[in-house]
């Protein structure tokens, strides 16, 4: 067996061997293959000869008939060039011999057709179609800029008709308590000019109008303030379908300076009273939530009291009031009474050096009734100047008055620890700037003996600021 197998491994190699040398000789001359066709062969003498044959057949047939068709040239023979320096042949053709072939353009008329002549002068005439506009002609495909201008047209069509109605509404309540605020004040609608051009109502905002009386006793001034719903905002009127919302009118009075005694007194609904007592100073610090103001005070249900001393809270809740209370319950939002009234909590109010300023002031809130009718509510205004009369008249007992003291002693006391780094801090930067201008003053002076003097003060403050401090014990002898 092994020489058998020696045998068919030698055949492998030497026909492997084979194909290499085949393979080398093709790539070595790329035109073998067609040196053996083109030497001794008729490949080009064959079709020139048939092309000669034809030619003279249709010359003797068509001769007669005059035809002015051209006759094709015979096809001329390729010049075969024998070089020796080179191993096949090259074939030397004309490169546009193909356009005088028929073959090449069957179908196509060669005819002696000439084209028009072009007028140089003449305008060329521009040919323009009519093609119509792409325009959607259905409403449907404009449904969302129609509702844009459904919501603007809404918008301004609210807004006119809001900010008429609360105008309305405004002017409305002025002259229904023209004639009591004529008879309580020397002067109704200060519009701020010495010559009062326009007295009677001022409007801030569409939303918002102010009135300023003066001229009366207790007090220095009234500020009325008629809020309205924002009825010309199309976004709130939807936001008080969540929240609903009432037209207000707030009454700020001013009252005289050691008209009335030292308390903090507020009543008003449960709602109102939780906010205005974590809003303001005063009854943040001075005043507490009455448990069951309806037994204790016989206030209606539904109200809330803030009170700082008892005493003055049940004289100032006496029957007259409690009726009014009772009478009005849906009209009546707060009754603010205080002495120490300094506006809502300040943010920053731990950074302040100094207490805000307070005044004495009687505040109140009422609702407007829903249908305009003004004339039901114009008690309530006498209610606020028997309240003012009310103040002017009362005065607390000595206990009262002990305790109100110590309340305010308190609230200052609390301030001024709140405040004593921050005042510490001010203090060492007004001694620092001091010395620094007193450096400066003897810096600027010429004569050195002040100079020196000043340095020799500076070091031995510093000695001493920097030095240990130590305790002196006093020990007795046995």
């Amino acid at each position: 067996m092994r020489p058998v197998f020696a045998f068919l491994l030698l055949a492998l190699i030497c026909a492997c061997q084979a194909q290499s040398d085949f393979e080398e000789g093709d790539n070595d001359n790329d035109f073998a293959e067609f040196d053996d066709e083109f030497v001794g062969s008729n490949y080009y003498t064959e079709p020139a000869a048939k092309n000669a044959e034809s030619n003279s057949a249709g010359e003797g047939a068509g001769g007669d008939s005059g035809s002015r068709e051209e006759q094709v040239p015979p096809r001329k023979q390729p010049q075969v060039v024998d070089d020796d320096d080179d191993d096949g042949l090259v074939e030397e053709d004309d490169e546009f011999e193909h356009f005088q072939d028929e073959e090449e353009f069957e179908g196509y008329d060669g005819g002696d057709a000439k084209d028009p002549p072009i007028d140089e002068q003449a305008e060329p005439k521009l040919n323009i179609p009519n093609i119509p506009l792409h325009f959607r002609t259905h409403w449907d495909s404009y449904w969302m800029e129609m509702l844009m201008v459904a919501g603007l047209l809404a918008y301004f069509a609210n807004f006119f008709a809001g900010k008429a109605k609360n105008a309305r509404l405004a002017q409305l309540w002025f002259s229904t308590h023209k004639a009591l605020l004529d008879e309580n004040f020397a002067l109704v609608g200060d519009d701020g000019k010495p010559e009062n051009e326009n007295p009677g109502l001022i409007k801030e905002s569409e939303s918002l109008y102010t009135l300023w009386c003066s001229g009366r006793t207790c007090c220095e001034g009234m500020l009325v303030e008629l809020k309205m719903i924002k009825r010309q905002d199309l976004v709130s009127l939807v936001a008080g379908l969540m929240r609903p919302q009432l037209d207000q009118v707030h009454i700020k009075i001013e009252l005289t300076r050691g008209l009335m005694d030292s308390f903090v007194f507020a009543v008003g609904t449960k709602k109102t009273i939780t906010k205005v007592f974590k809003e303001y100073t005063d009854l943040s610090k001075f005043c507490s939530l009455v448990g069951k103001p309806e037994d204790r005070y016989n206030v209606p249900n539904g109200f809330a009291v803030l009170s700082e001393v008892p005493e003055a809270t049940s004289a100032i809740l006496e029957t007259r009031i409690i009726t009014a209370l009772k009478k009005y319950q849906s009209y009546i939002d707060y009754l603010h009474i205080s002495d120490q009234f300094s506006g809502p909590i300040q943010q920053e109010e731990g950074n302040t050096l100094k207490q805000l300023e307070t005044k004495p002031v009687l505040l109140a809130g009422f609702n407007l009734p829903k249908h305009a009718e003004m004339e039901t509510i114009k008690p309530l205004l006498l209610l606020i100047f028997y309240l003012m009369e009310r103040l002017k008249t009362y005065r607390m007992s000595k206990e009262g008055k002990s305790k109100s003291d110590k309340n305010r002693q308190r609230v200052e006391e609390e301030f001024l620890k709140s405040t004593h780094a921050a005042r510490a801090e001010a203090a060492a930067q007004r001694r620092e700037d001091k010395r620094k201008q007193e450096k400066e003053r003897i810096l600027a002076d010429e004569d050195p003996e002040k100079q020196r003097r000043w340095e020799a003060k500076e070091q031995k403050r510093q000695a001493k600021k920097n030095a240990p401090k130590m305790k002196r014990l006093a020990v007795k002898s046995l």
